[in-house]
């Protein structure tokens, strides 16, 4: 009997990209979309696709996504953000790979990632494999603020076919995430960093740049290689001066 698979997509005001992502999961057993109060028309986009709509404040992507897990009536769970497409390759190879008892826990999928109307094939996204088909019983994210990852018990494989990423809509969408992110990052490393200094707000920064533009040849993704390395840099930079200010006034920004 071929194993039913529930597929999970935390959501917040993501109304356009869930009418795009919604009609490539409908051959799945059940579709939960878990919201974290939208103003848009989140809700009556899953409505009109028949999915279950959850809706839960948000304290983070990992204790999000772990408490949406609970509520998935299925062994097996496929996690999506919105701005994920699956290709229909990928699709496919899921529901062979069901048609039979599968021989790891847990499954990582390979992103291709687009920003700036071009896909990123350089910058330190070229490897960019995510673990998000799991056997609830043996996964959870692991809680921090930011890169969450699946902790396993047993084997993980690769799925062969790879995901869409559209990860920025534009610049300032971009611009926001780094700035949300820089924060949620601070908030992981208050406890594990020392005194804040001009190795943390100068050097680490500059090494990011080099790392994603050098490194990783991110100056052969053009404009778009420059941006993302300049972000990112960027993004470490602000951390640390998130840091310092919860230091010096006792809160969060």
């Amino acid at each position: 009997m071929k194993l039913k698979i529930s597929v999970l997509i935390p959501t917040y005001n993501e109304a356009e990209n869930l009418k795009s992502l919604l009609p490539l999961l409908l051959w799945a057993d059940e579709i939960i979309v878990v919201d974290s109060f939208s103003s848009d028309e989140s809700a009556s986009v899953a409505a009109s696709f028949g999915v279950k709509f959850l809706q839960r404040k948000y304290d983070g992507p990992a204790f999000q996504k772990n408490w949406a897990i609970e509520y998935c009536s299925n062994d097996w769970v496929l996690i999506f953000d919105a701005d994920e497409r699956p290709t229909p390759e990928l699709c496919e190879e899921i529901r062979k790979t069901f048609e039979n008892v599968p021989t790891a826990n847990a499954y990582r999928i390979k992103r291709r990632n687009f920003f700036m109307g071009k896909e990123i094939r350089f910058s330190g996204w070229q490897n960019d494999w995510v673990t998000r088909l799991i056997r609830k019983d043996k996964c959870r994210y692991r809680e921090t603020m930011v890169h969450e990852e699946i902790e396993a018990k047993g084997s993980i494989s690769n799925l062969k076919n790879p995901m869409l990423h559209f990860t920025y809509k534009n610049l300032e969408h971009f611009e926001a995430k780094i700035e949300r992110y820089a924060k949620w990052s601070a908030m992981d490393y208050e406890k594990r960093t020392g005194k804040i200094g001009f190795f943390h707000l100068y050097l680490k920064p500059t090494f990011r740049f080099f790392k994603h533009y050098i490194l990783k040849m991110g100056f052969l993704d053009g404009l778009a290689g420059y941006t993302i390395s300049r972000l990112m840099a960027s993004g470490v930079r602000k951390r640390y001066q998130y840091l310092q200010q919860k230091r010096k006034y006792g809160f969060w920004d």
